[in-house]
């Protein structure tokens, strides 16, 4: 799967948590600074589980602060699972 795909999504996802349009959400922004929480972290980490099939830690965000820092730790993980 291209991380390109995942990296996609994942701007997506955030931009709907916050209510944002895609385009404000900078892949190498750290997310607290746009305003991502622990409550939006929970969510995103379901929506990980659901969408691309790998369990998640809830601390992903704190440990990988931004989209870039994710898809590079999951992209891996994601492509071994299908």
């Amino acid at each position: 799967m291209p991380d390109d795909t995942l990296r996609t999504w994942l701007v997506e996802a955030v931009a709907g948590y916050l209510e944002l349009p895609p385009s404000q959400v900078g892949a190498d922004v750290a997310l607290r600074s746009l305003g991502f929480d622990s409550v939006h972290a929970m969510g995103l980490c379901v929506d990980i589980e659901e969408r691309w099939g790998i369990l998640v830690e809830p601390t992903l965000v704190w440990d990988f602060p931004t989209v870039d820092t994710i898809v590079d730790h999951l992209g891996g993980r994601i492509g071994q699972s299908q």
